[in-house]
């Protein structure tokens, strides 16, 4: 397929804005629950400004792949059948509980709603923090399964687009977390970095499983079952015409073999190995590690950009068989 760079930036930016809104929804839980230190509302409400933005960016590139943006707010109305109008509908629902989260840190607001057995009391924050949680899996959810509820595209078709797009996204947004905790002088380093090295490397597991999975599909369609001919070699010498179409350029990347092959180790070094190391240099480091962090936020983002790119160029549409090659 054609990677459309809108789409690339809409799930790498979104995906960190998710995974930040995560990572500091967990740093408040730890605080209340006495396993990390608690953190003021300053830190959080800044930190939701950050993950707004992100989301917000995320919002303004998806606008550039539609023909008629005009007509975006009619995708919402297939909900029952679309997971696209699912991820319509949770993003904006996911973006203005993350402002509510955040301005109620940044007011100090935050009264008790109830309270649970154990006299435990659930504040304002903790309530819109796990309905912020719960939207941001069902967005990871949606955004994915647009991809991998096409069956035809075999390369999609798979458990593993939706746990990728999961893990990624949550590990970029840790990363992130991590950089802004460091900045911020917070006392999270190590539970935030260990996180997302985790993450990072879990990512990176899953990642190398649908590559090995990918390489080894066998395609349902081939030269002979689209054209009826069992003939063992057939060679194509013609697309039938000299110009190119939709099909031609939509379909299909129009790069070289070697230089998809050369994207994917630079998304794997750039957006696994590299801030793997980095973050866990982070964690040993007697001075300021805000540079270092930083730089595996920025090295880890423009890696998963090119993962994405590759993602969409890897997946093999069957009317390739026909249009892919010109003579």
């Amino acid at each position: 397929m054609h990677p459309a760079f809108s789409v690339i930036f809409l799930t790498t930016l979104i995906g960190a804005g998710q995974g930040l809104f995560i990572a500091l929804f967990l740093t408040e839980s730890l605080g209340i629950l006495g396993m990390a230190p608690t953190q003021n509302g300053n830190f959080l409400a800044l930190g939701t400004l950050a993950s707004l933005i992100l989301l917000g960016l995320g919002l303004i590139a998806s606008f550039f792949h539609l023909g008629r943006p005009e007509r975006a707010w009619r995708t919402a109305t297939k909900w029952r059948t679309s997971w696209l109008s699912r991820e319509v509908i949770v993003l904006p629902a996911f973006m203005g509980v993350v402002f509510l989260y955040g301005l109620a840190h940044w007011l100090d607001f935050n009264p008790t709603l109830f309270t649970l057995p154990g006299d435990r009391a659930v504040l304002v924050t903790v309530a819109l923090g796990t309905v912020g949680t719960l939207l941001a899996l069902a967005l990871f959810v949606s955004t994915a399964m647009i991809y991998a509820a096409v069956k035809f595209l075999q390369e999609w078709h798979s458990p593993l687009t939706v746990v990728n797009y999961t893990l990624l996204g949550a590990a970029s947004g840790f990363t992130l977390a991590t950089a802004y905790a460091a900045w911020s002088g917070a006392q999270l380093l190590h539970v935030l970095a260990s996180t997302a090295i985790a993450l990072t490397l879990l990512g990176l597991v899953t990642r190398i499983a649908s590559l090995i999975r990918n390489a080894r599909i066998k395609p349902k369609s081939t030269l002979q079952t689209a054209i009826g001919i069992k003939h063992p070699r057939i060679v194509q010498k013609s697309q039938g015409f000299m110009g190119g179409s939709f099909n031609t350029r939509e379909f299909f990347h129009h790069k070289s073999e070697g230089f998809v092959r050369a994207v994917k180790w630079i998304f794997l070094i750039a957006a696994f190995a590299i801030p793997t190391i980095l973050l866990a240099v982070s964690l040993l480091m007697t001075v300021d590690p805000t540079n270092v962090l930083i730089a595996a936020a920025l090295i880890q983002y423009l890696g998963l950009v090119a993962e994405r790119w590759f993602f969409f160029a890897q997946a093999n549409h069957p009317q390739n068989l026909y249009y892919q090659s010109v003579a």
